[in-house]
Parts: C-alpha cells; structure tokens; sequence
C-alpha cells in the first residue's frame, strides 16, 4: 500500500501557440486496471452461471481465473516481502481469499479478490494522475526554438540543447522556450501556468520571461539565462518527484507499527479461528469467521491515510512556484509557530537604489586631477562622489556595491582604474582609485569614536529617514556620505499579517542593516520584533534562542549569510529568484518566483494536509474497529467485510487527494484559509 511519484517525467511535445493539452492517465494505461477489469469480467460471468444452477465445470474455472488475474501481484508482492522478512497486508489479503475457497466459500472468496483488485486499481490511479498534474508541466515546454546565429540567420532546435547565453526568437502565438530575459522587442506575455496570474504581462527589454508561457502577439529576442534541465518548470517537476520518494514521520511509524499490528492480526485470528473451534463451532464457521477478522482488521486505510495528503500538497504548492523538498519538509511546515524574515532580498525586492548622494563640504585632501568632479577632492562633486564610490565597489557583488555602480553608469560616468582591492564582509570595500586609498563601507564600522560630528549629523539623517548609508574614505578621510533604499515588496505587509494569524505571534525582521533604516521598513511591514546589525552568526543565535523557547521557527531567507539561520531553523524557506546557491541548497523548500505571499500560502496548505491526514486515521480507524466488533460479536458477512474494508481504503484515498485541486491552493492563500 504505497503512494510514491518514482518515475521522472519524460519531455513530451506541445504544439506551439496552442493550449497545453491536460495529461490524464488513461484507466486502461495501467496494468493494475487492467487486471482488475479481467477479474471482474470473469467473475461476472461466473456467478450468474453458479446462481442459476449450472455445472460447477462451467463456473469453477472462471472463479480460478478470477482469483489469478486479480490476485497474482498482490500475492507476488507479498510473497517478495516476506522473503524480507517483512509481512505486507496484500498477502493477508490473498490468504484469506484462498481460506474462504478452502472452505466452499468460492464466490466469496472470489468477490474479495475482484474487490481488492479493483480498490487497488483505484489507488493506482489515484496515484497516476497525481504524477498527472505534475508531469503536466512540461506538456507547456515546446520541444523546439528558434535560435538566432551569429550571421543574422535562424535554425531550429531541440530546446533541450540550448546553451546559457543563446539568443532565441519567439514569434507571436509561440511558447518561450527556455527562462531568459528580453533583449529586444514587445509583447505581452501570458504565463498563467507558471505565476498565476490571471492576465497576461507586458515584456520588454530587461523583462524575465518562463519557459512554457504563451506569447502574445508580438515578437521577442530572449537570451536564454538556465539551462533546460534548471528551468523554473523543470525544477517545479525535479523537486516533486524527489520529494515524493521521501516519507513523512507520520507515515514512518504507522509503517513501523503496521509490521507489528500485521503479525498481531494473524495471531488474532489464529485464536479467533481457535478458541470458537475449541468450544464446538463448526470448521466452517470459525474458518469463515477467522478470515473475515483478518481482512476487516487488515490496516490497509491506517498505512494510506499519510501520504496522498502530503504529496498531492506537494504536488500543488509545486505547480504554484514553491518547491517543498520532502513530505518531512510539508508536514513540518504546518508545525511552525514562529516566523523569522531576512529584509533585503526577502522582505524587499532585492535591488537597492542609490536614492541620495551627500559631499562633505572641504573634506579631503588636495590631489592630482581625476575624472569627473575629481580634479580636488576639496571641491567634490555629487558625481565625483559617486565615481569615485563606485571605482571602489566595481570588483565587489555585494547588493549594495550593484547599487552604486549601476547609479554611475545611469549618470553615464566614467570610472577610473582600480588596484589593490580587498572586501571584508560586513565591514566594507577598499581600493586603491588614482593612487588614493579609497574605503566604502558601513559607518559604524569604519567610523572612530572620535568622528567628525558633521559626518555623524548626516550619517543619522539618512539612516532616519529609512535609508542604508554607505560612508566613502579618502586616504583615511570621509569625504561623503551615500544613501540607498530598497523597496519593500508590495505583498510584504499582507504577508505579515496572515503570518501573524497563522502563527498567533508577529514575524521577527533578522537583518545585518542599521537599527533605524530597518525599524523603519519594518514599521511599514508591520514588524514589532526587530533585531538589526546581525552577522551571520547573530542570526543563528536568535533562532536558536527561539528554538530554546519551545519555538518551532520557519526562517525565511536568501543570502549567504542566511544559510546558517536556515539551516538552524525547523524549517528553511528560500527565496530562489535572486537567492545564492548555497541559501537554496541548504533550505527545506524554494520559492521559485519570489512571490512572498506564497510564503503563508504553503503553510497554511500544510495545515490543511495534516487536518486530512487525522481525518484519515479517524475514518480507518472507525471502519476498522467498526468491522472488528461486528465479526466478533455479531455475525458479519464476509462480501459485507471486504465492501466496508475497500471501501475505507478508497476513501482515505480520495480524501487525500482533495489537495490536488486549485481550490485548494485558494483557500490556503486567502486569510481564513487556515483555521488552526
């Protein structure tokens, strides 16, 4: 009774312009069905036969075949099982079919077999068309593009043997075929299967596009920027399957338990085929009786009730730009009690801009003549400001040291060469620009005690007013002063609020940036809880403090100096647009499109999974004990036992894959989605 996704999803081709077309495994696809329907077929022309007074020549061989077209892989499993020492409830299953014909109870015998055999068609369907709506994905991916040649000239290929830097064109009415970016040319874009979005969205130059989605009705150039196999599609399809071969810890002790109930359940109906046998019943009574106990106590809805649930909310949270990497990951997620966000990348979109520049009036030594604005540092410009900043920053990647380079090149300036470059994390750059020794970093690091308070005057002015500022040294001597914001994300603060109601406690803002900049951004967020300055360090030292507490923190995060506090955390989500690789290696799950809402959306989904994961054991539990009585006080026939013991089995099932649906995913990502 397993549910798993094992089989990697083949590439498979969709016409272009056209809509994809919806996978749906065909019941007669699978060889479960198939024998389930030979065995029905056959039993359904034995029993009118038998019920009608024929020769037994005429209904007893069919009754046989019946048992072995229906009943050969359940018996060949558990066969295979037991050669593991392990005791599989098929095989409890075979054996009670085989003890009812023992006794003369063929027919009955006969209709657990076809029952059994069709309940695990059913299964196997059920997980079929889990595959189905994952595997469907890629039905979005054409399997051609067009590449654009050196020469001015076109070929079509294979989407799988694009390369990180071709340039593709995407006629109108054609699906991208591989993340890239634009170079030239407008359209708009629809990519409903990919963000969700119900309209589609304008792309130019500079825009990201997804493989898969529609174009419209212009024409694009897209530099392709992932190979075809880390594609945003690809990784959606990678990570479900990878997280489906993993088992929750829910379903690791009913399966550690299920092995001890199984031998239970044979020593049970040893006695409860014994004990009436020794008080006078007849053979066929306590047989009949002893193997209607053993399938109507079989566990076979307790071991199915876990995992439907948590793959199929895998498997949407997937479809939605979230990529949970275990079913451990998603029955976690919804016992999270705590939250912890990073700021920049995370809480904000990621991209600070340069949004003031402020020379110190007579800083600075006099010097040889330099580019703009540099011939005396006594008389530094705003651009010399900044030419001067971003020489320095040009080696670094740091967001910020982007920031600035990108402002000088907005004000089209030329930056002088560089030597002798060194970073020092947390602190800042140095550089010799123009043979002066140029430093740019944090001022409270780079500051003295005895600072110049016309420095610290203007220093405080920005950070106030909720920006990062950055400090530039001349040979040891401030010479100006940069400020740089980033925008908060436009779901930031809704995201916080249903994080609040989820969790009944507010998020907490874990960030490296100044006090005051970050209680700023997070008073716009709605964010109380605000522990600023923090190295990497810092940050694992307030989750684990949280831990401590009773806690269970999800961190959010994207950055290097996140992953230690992802780790840390019970669980690790990371923004995966812009998020560093070892932030994406080291989370729990990726948020792929760095939707932030998504962020209470798959918790909340969670919470939903684990509610239908009781359900299940309740509904099983109720039938299984239900059954019990009934046989052992009363007398319960045994078709009326396998009806309500396969009948609870398919239940579970489907209840479990009610996550599968949109509607779903809805009203996880909606407030009330969650009722704790």
């Amino acid at each position: 009774m397993s549910f798993t996704l094992n089989d990697r999803p083949a590439r498979v081709t969709a016409t272009r312009g056209a809509a994809a077309p919806r996978r749906r495994t065909r019941v007669f696809a699978l060889p479960e069905a198939r024998w389930a329907a030979a065995a029905l077929v056959l039993f359904l022309i034995a029993l009118p036969l038998q019920l009608t007074g024929a020769p037994e020549w005429t209904w007893g061989p069919l009754y046989a075949l019946a048992y072995v077209t229906g009943g050969w892989e359940p018996a060949w499993a558990g066969l295979q099982a037991l050669r593991e020492k392990t005791l599989d409830v098929d095989l409890l299953m075979i054996v009670a079919a085989i003890g009812a014909a023992s006794i003369g109870q063929v027919m009955d015998g006969a209709l657990l077999i076809v029952i059994f055999a069709t309940s695990g068609a059913l299964e196997a369907l059920a997980t079929a068309r889990t595959a189905d709506s994952v595997r469907g994905l890629l039905d979005l991916a054409p399997t051609t593009a067009t590449r654009l040649l050196d020469d001015g000239g076109e070929e079509t290929v294979a989407t799988e043997h694009l390369m990180v830097g071709d340039t593709l064109l995407i006629r109108p009415g054609e699906r991208v075929g591989a993340d890239g970016r634009v170079l030239d040319g407008a359209s708009e874009v629809d990519q409903a299967t990919i963000t969700g979005e119900p309209l589609p969205v304008p792309k130019e130059s500079g825009d990201e596009v997804f493989a898969g989605t529609l174009n419209g009705t212009g024409s694009l150039r897209v530099k392709v920027e992932r190979d075809a196999s880390d594609s945003v599609i690809a990784r959606i399809v990678a990570m479900v399957a990878d997280a489906s071969e993993t088992k929750a810890p829910t379903q690791l002790f009913i399966e550690k338990v299920e092995q001890r109930y199984s031998v239970g359940i044979v020593l049970a109906t040893l006695a409860v085929f014994g004990v009436p046998l020794a008080f006078g019943a007849s053979l066929t009574d306590a047989l009949l009786r002893a193997m209607t106990f053993m399938i109507v106590a079989s566990p076979c809805a307790v071991v199915l009730a876990t995992m439907p649930p948590l793959l199929s909310a895998i498997a949407n949270a997937g479809r939605h730009g979230v990529l949970v990497k275990s079913a451990v990951v998603m029955e976690r997620l919804g016992q999270i009690d705590a939250v912890a966000l990073d700021k920049t990348g995370t809480l904000t979109e990621g991209t600070p801009r340069v949004t003031d520049i402020r020379p110190l009036t007579g800083a600075g030594p006099a010097g040889p003549a330099g580019p703009a604005g540099l011939t005396e540092l006594t008389e530094l410009t705003e651009d010399g400001l900044l030419s001067l900043a971003a020489a320095a920053e040009h080696p670094s990647e740091h967001p910020l040291a982007r920031a600035v380079v990108a402002a000088a090149r907005e004000r089209g300036l030329v930056l002088p060469d560089v030597r002798d470059f060194s970073s020092a994390p947390g602190v800042g750059v140095t550089a010799v620009v123009d043979g002066r020794t140029v430093a740019v970093g944090a001022p409270a690091r780079l500051l003295t005690d005895a600072a110049d308070p016309a420095v610290a005057m203007v220093v405080g002015e920005l950070e106030d007013g909720g920006r990062t500022a950055v400090l530039v040294q001349c040979d040891g001597v401030p010479v100006g002063v940069l400020g740089i914001a980033d925008r908060l994300r436009p779901d930031a603060a809704a995201t916080v609020a249903a994080l609040t109601t989820l969790t009944g406690t507010a998020p907490t803002l874990l960030t490296g940036d100044n006090p005051r900049a970050a209680a700023r951004l997070a008073a716009e967020a709605g964010i109380t809880d605000v522990r600023a300055g923090l190295l990497p360090q810092d940050k694992v030292t307030a989750v684990r403090e949280r831990e401590a507490a009773g806690r269970k923190v999800l961190v959010v995060g994207d950055g290097v100096n996140d992953a230690p506090a992802l780790a840390a955390a019970h669980t690790g989500l990371a923004m995966g647009r812009a998020g560093s690789d070892l932030a994406l290696e080291t989370a729990d799950a990726v948020i792929v499109r760095d939707e932030l809402a998504t962020v209470p959306a798959v918790v909340a989904l969670s919470r939903a999974a684990r509610r239908l994961v009781v359900q299940n054991l309740v509904i099983a539990g109720v039938f299984i004990s239900g059954l019990v009585i009934w046989d052992l006080v009363g007398h319960l026939p045994l078709p009326l036992g396998v009806l309500g013991h396969e009948g609870s089995t398919v239940i579970v099932g489907l209840n479990g894959l009610r996550l599968l649906r949109d509607a779903a995913w809805r009203r996880a990502a909606t407030p009330a989605g969650d009722d704790r």
